[in-house]
Formats: structure tokens, sequence, C-alpha cells
């Protein structure tokens, strides 16, 4: 199910800054090796707008795959700013960390190659973050939202990537592990007083989350 139409993801992109030369070859390799899970371009550039509108320094990002949307993050940040960037597989984090590179942005991401709970239950409990970006294993997003909100200033946003799981989310015949996963998450995020929230409706969804 396509939330959004063809037409109007490409006007989408057309109407902000195209990927540089670093992004256009990272967007390659990544759907040549798996192509069902690169990053849409007009998300990453959402991330960047959001750090640089909330004067974002200190990040964490759940989920970095290639390195597509760490590298949009890094830009975003001001030159001490620092993205703690969460990944599980090491051989995505080794492609991730040569794109960091040619970016040039390796000096402000923090890379670590563990399950993001116990890299995040590692970080400091005081509420320095400005910024979370949560986009990996569903099922886990919940207990994420959990560790990074406890750390987030107030006033620090957080963005959950694949809100709407391409619009399975109102399927009532979705069942699945990860689409069950992101309608508690989202509900539990809906009734949390702690923050508000909205869903944008583009891509497999987002949904911003502001702390109080």
């Amino acid at each position: 199910m396509n939330i959004t139409h063809p037409d109007i993801r490409d006007y989408l992109l057309a109407h902000c800054a195209e990927p540089d030369e670093v992004l256009a070859e990272l967007a390659a390799e990544t759907r040549a090796s798996a192509p069902n899970m690169d990053t849409s371009h007009y998300e990453a550039a959402l991330l960047t707008m959001l750090v640089r509108m909330i004067g974002a320094r200190r990040v964490v990002g759940v989920g970095v795959f290639t390195g597509y949307t760490s590298v949009c993050i890094a830009r975003g940040l001001p030159a001490d700013g620092l993205l703690v960037a969460c990944e599980i597989n090491a051989d995505w984090a080794a492609v991730a960390q040569k794109h960091f590179a040619k970016a040039g942005v390796a000096d402000r991401i923090d890379l670590r190659v563990a399950p993001a709970l116990e890299t995040l239950q590692s970080l400091p409990k005081e509420p320095v973050l400005d910024l979370g970006y949560i986009g990996a294993d569903k099922v886990n997003h919940l207990r994420y939202y959990e560790e990074v909100l406890a750390r987030l200033r107030p006033g620090g946003v957080i963005l959950l990537g694949d809100a709407l799981r391409g619009g399975h989310v109102v399927d009532p015949e979705c069942q699945t592990a990860d689409v069950v996963a992101l309608r508690e998450l989202n509900d539990a995020v809906a009734r949390d007083e702690r923050v508000e929230s909205v869903i944008v409706a583009t891509g497999d969804g987002a949904t911003i989350v502001r702390k109080r």
C-alpha cells in the first residue's frame, strides 16, 4: 500500500535540495545491495532541517544501516555537535563509516556497533539530548523511544520512522509483528502526556515528537 502517490513523491523530491555526489553514490550502493531498504532523500532532508531548526548539538540515532540518514543528520550539526549512531550490523556499519569519511562528517559521528538498547542504556541519564532519530527494528521502537525520551531535554525532538509502515497500520488484516508494534507505539505516543506529537504522512510515515 503506497501512502504517497508516485507523482507527488517525485514532486516533493524535485522541490528539495538534490543529493550531492556522496549521497548519490551512497544511495546507488544501497540499492544495489538492499533495494527495498534505502532511505527516501526527502525524509533525510527533513532530518537535516529539524537538526538545524532546533539548533541540535547532541543527537542519538537508532538504526544506521548504510549511513544515509546519519550523514544528513551530521551535516545539520555545528562543528562541535555529535551524533551517537547505533547499528548492530558490522557489515552495514563498515559501509556507513566509509561514507561518513567521504562526506566529511566522520568527526561528528560516534558510531557504536552493538545492540541499540545496550548503547542507549550506557548513555548518561541526564536529559541533555536535543534530538533522537529512531529507525531500526520496529518491535523495539517503543523501548528505544522510552530510553531516548528519558535523556531528551525539554523542547527536544524525536523523529520516529516508519510510523505508517506503508499504510499497513490501518489494515486490520495485517497482523505482522512489526505492524502490530508500530500500532502500539503510535497509540502510546498519542497518549503520552510528557510529549506532543504529530504523524507526517510521507514515505512510510514519520512521527515528530516534542518533549514538553
